[in-house]
């Protein structure tokens, strides 16, 4: 639940936490933006929507941060007192909703396209795993808005049944089409699963405290920058990781390419 008030500090603290996740989408966006020639073409399109997945998350959070200042306001000169709900005025958790909605799809299409698997296959993992994730968000919503435990519960455990089945098919049955990846692309592809389990785990977790009479306003700043450090990791540093993966494959397979970016200098090296 939303707090009625907040003090200066946990107002300011959710106020900056909001500001990174801009900074850190928009900027991610820009630098792979720059560096898409740096990949082979084929790798392209995975970093393209890497670049669409930062852009949306942004956008959104823009519209969070502008939520929350119109929803709390202090009458306080200097800013140094008690921020209250604005009359007429709410924080509106929705964006988050219509943001997962798009770039979580997006998430497991950045990780497919890179993998650059016979297209049979490919097809095949995206119709698995994309209508999975928009089920997982659109089943978790009506719980978020509701203020009924039971329907809450209800909702968390319809939307778990996609979560898990998502977790299925990146840890078992993705686990064969990795074997055929190079050893530094296996390295990072695994690690990039368990960071997407990592920072999706806050999601529930989150979404459990209302549930477990954990409430407040601690709790729910809490939760505000648990989302945003989650957002972060598995948006920006997601996408990082996968630009770093597109850059061993092209390495490994066009030596020319590879060559002709060792010689831009130490930069290059340092970013396969």
């Amino acid at each position: 639940m939303i707090p009625e008030s907040l003090t200066q500090g946990q107002f300011d603290t959710v106020y900056n936490f909001l500001s990174l996740v801009i900074a850190s989408q928009l900027f991610t966006a820009l630098f792979l933006l720059i560096c898409l020639p740096r990949i082979l073409p084929r790798y392209r399109q995975a970093i393209t929507v890497a670049i669409v997945v930062c852009g949306i998350a942004a956008y959104h959070y823009l519209r969070i941060f502008d939520s929350f200042k119109d929803a709390f306001v202090t009458d306080a000169v200097g800013g140094d007192g008690i921020y209250t709900q604005a009359a007429g005025a709410s924080f509106n958790e929705g964006y988050r909703y219509v943001d997962w909605l798009l770039t979580v799809p997006l998430l497991l299409v950045e990780l497919i396209a890179v993998l650059a698997l016979a297209r049979a296959l490919q097809s095949k993992l995206l119709w698995r795993l994309v209508p999975a994730a928009v089920l997982m968000i659109a089943l978790g919503y009506p719980g978020e808005i509701s203020d009924d435990n039971m329907v809450r519960g209800i909702f968390f455990g319809l939307s778990m049944i996609p979560f898990l089945y998502i977790l299925y098919v990146l840890f078992v049955q993705l686990t064969a089409s990795l074997d055929l990846q190079p050893a530094g692309v296996r390295r990072s592809l695994s690690n990039l699963r368990w960071l997407l389990l990592g920072s999706w785990a806050v999601y529930p977790i989150a979404y459990l405290l209302p549930m477990l009479n954990v409430s407040g306003a601690d709790a729910w700043v809490g939760m505000q920058i648990g989302y945003s450090v989650a957002d972060i990791t598995a948006k920006a540093v997601y996408a990082l990781i996968i630009y770093r993966v597109a850059r061993i494959k092209s390495f490994a397979e066009d030596p020319a390419f590879a060559e002709r970016e060792m010689s831009h200098g130490a930069f290059a090296r340092e970013t396969v």
